[in-house]
C-alpha cells in the first residue's frame, strides 16, 4: 500500500493543511469524527433507556461502562484480523455492525441481559475495526504528517465527544430513548456507506512482505490464535511495550481523577451545573495543547518535551490536595488538559518500533488497552476517595503521573525521554533487526 502524503521526514514540520489534503486521510478523518458523535449518542442513550426501564443507577452505570471493557479482550483474540483482511471491508462491516446493533436496540424489546451482551459482542470487535483505520492512516500519511494527522483525530474525538453528549441529550428529549438510539444508527449507516463508496479496495499485507513478525505470525492459522501470538510478540518488544505503557498511564489517572469531579463538586458544595464546567475543562486543555504543540513545534522539539507535558499533566492535579474552589480548580484542569499533547512526541517512534505487518493489530492494542485502563483507574480512584477524599484521590492520580515522568526519564537520561527503535534490546535476533528498520514506504 503506497502513502499518497508528501513525505514529512527529519526534522520537517508538517501542516494540518497539508494532512487535510490527503482525500483518503480526509475521508477517514469525517467519518471517524461523525461515529464518534454517533458513539457517544449511543452510549448515553443506551444507558437513559436502561434506567427508564429498570430504575437501576448499578445497570444504567452497567451500560454505560460496557462497551469499554470487553475492548481489551477483543483485541487479544482478534486483533490480528486487522492486519489480515482488506481495510475497506473491515471499516464498513465496523460501522455497519454498530449501526445493526443500535437498530437491534432501538426496535427489540429485550430483556436487560440480552441488550447489555448485544453491546459487549460488539465492543470485542471494536479493536479490528479501528486498529484498521488507524493501519490505514500510517501508511498514507508520513513522518510529521502522521503525526499531524493523529493530532486532527484526538481534536476530533474530543469535539465529537462534547457535541454527542449534547446532541444525545437533546435527542433523547424531543425523541426519546428508542428514537434516538435509531437516529445514532442512521450516522453509522452514513459513515459505512461513505467508506464503501469513497475508499478504493486496497488489499491487505501479504504475507513476506516486511519480515513477517507480530502480523504474520500465524497467518494461516486460525485468528484467535495468531491474534495472541501476534500481541504476545508485540509486548515482548521493550520498545513497543514501553511507548504503550507511557501512552496508557497518565491518561488512565487523569481520566479516572475526571470521574471524581461530580463527586468532588458534591463534596465542596459549588453551584449546580459547576461539575459539567470542570468536566469540559480537561478536553479544552487537551484540544488548546494539541493545536499549540501540533502548530508550532518542530518534531525533535515535541519528542524532547514528552516528559515535561506529562508532568505538566499530573502536577496540577496535586494542587486537589488543598480542596480549592471553582476557579482555582477550572485552571488546574485547563492545565492539566495541556499536558496530553506529550503524545505527539511519542506517535513517530511507535510507528517506527512496529512491523509493518502488524501495525493494524498494534493500534487496535493500544487504544483498546487505553479505555479499559482508563475504565479501571476510575474504579480504583473512586475507592482511594471512599478513604482519603475525592481531592486526595485527584491529588494521588496527579503524584502518580508525575512520576510516570520520571520514569520515562530514565529511559535516556542524558538525552531524548523518548526510546527509539534501535535504543532497546528486543527478543529474538530477527524481530530486533525488524524492530530496527524503518517501516517500509
Amino acid at each position: 500500500m503506497t502513502p499518497t502524503a508528501e513525505p514529512a521526514r527529519g526534522d520537517h514540520r508538517a501542516t494540518y493543511r497539508q494532512v487535510l489534503a490527503e482525500p483518503r486521510f480526509r475521508l477517514l478523518f469525517a467519518t471517524r469524527a461523525v461515529a464518534i458523535t454517533a458513539d457517544i449518542l449511543r452510549i448515553t442513550t443506551f444507558s437513559v433507556l436502561i434506567f427508564s426501564t429498570t430504575g437501576s443507577a448499578p445497570l444504567s452505570a452497567a451500560a454505560f461502562g460496557i462497551g469499554f471493557i470487553p475492548q481489551l479482550f477483543g483485541s487479544l483474540l482478534l486483533g490480528s484480523l486487522a492486519d489480515r483482511l482488506p481495510p475497506r471491508t473491515l471499516i464498513t462491516g465496523g460501522y455497519a455492525l454498530t449501526c445493526a446493533a443500535a437498530l437491534l436496540l432501538a426496535l427489540v424489546r429485550m430483556p436487560v441481559a440480552a441488550s447489555l451482551g448485544v453491546v459487549a459482542l460488539v465492543s470485542l470487535a471494536t479493536p479490528v475495526f479501528h486498529g484498521a483505520s488507524s493501519r490505514l492512516v500510517a501508511e498514507t500519511l508520513e513522518g510529521d504528517a502522521y503525526v499531524l494527522g493523529r493530532s486532527l483525530n484526538n481534536i476530533a474525538a474530543a469535539g465529537a465527544q462534547l457535541l454527542g453528549l449534547a446532541l444525545g441529550g437533546a435527542t433523547v428529549a424531543a425523541l426519546g430513548p428508542r428514537r434516538a438510539l435509531a437516529a445514532g444508527a442512521v450516522l453509522h449507516l452514513g459513515c459505512a456507506l461513505a467508506i464503501r463508496i469513497r475508499l478504493p479496495r486496497l488489499p491487505r499485507l501479504q504475507p513476506g512482505e516486511s519480515g513477517g513478525t507480530a502480523g504474520s505470525a500465524g497467518r494461516d492459522s486460525g485468528a484467535v490464535r495468531a491474534s495472541l501470538r501476534g500481541a504476545g510478540l508485540l509486548l515482548r518488544r521493550r520498545t513497543v511495550r514501553r511507548l504503550m505503557t507511557a501512552q496508557w498511564l497518565p491518561v488512565a489517572f487523569v481520566a479516572g481523577s475526571q470521574g471524581l469531579l461530580v463527586a468532588y463538586s458534591g463534596e465542596r458544595h459549588f453551584a449546580p451545573g459547576w461539575y459539567a464546567v470542570l468536566m469540559g475543562c480537561l478536553p479544552v486543555g487537551m484540544l488548546v495543547g494539541d493545536l499549540l504543540v501540533g502548530r508550532l513545534l518542530r518534531p525533535p522539539t515535541r519528542e524532547r518535551l514528552v516528559v515535561p507535558l506529562i508532568a505538566l499533566m499530573g502536577l496540577p492535579l496535586v494542587g486537589f490536595a488543598a480542596r480549592p474552589g471553582v476557579g482555582v480548580s477550572a485552571c488546574l484542569l485547563l492545565l492539566s488538559g495541556l499536558g496530553y499533547a506529550y503524545q505527539l512526541g511519542l506517535q513517530r517512534p511507535f510507528l517506527d518500533a512496529l512491523p509493518q505487518d502488524g501495525r493494524g493489530q498494534a493500534f487496535g492494542l493500544l487504544g483498546a488497552g487505553s479505555i479499559t485502563l482508563q475504565g479501571v483507574g476510575a474504579v480504583c480512584l473512586g475507592a482511594v476517595a471512599a478513604a482519603i477524599g475525592t481531592g486526595g484521590a485527584i491529588a494521588l492520580a496527579g503524584g502518580v503521573v508525575a512520576l510516570t515522568a520520571g520514569w520515562i526519564l530514565t529511559w535516556h537520561p542524558s538525552t531524548s525521554p523518548v526510546p527509539l527503535p534501535n535504543d532497546s534490546t528486543e527478543s529474538g535476533n530477527s524481530t530486533e533487526q525488524h524492530a530496527c528498520s524503518p517501516p517500509a514506504q
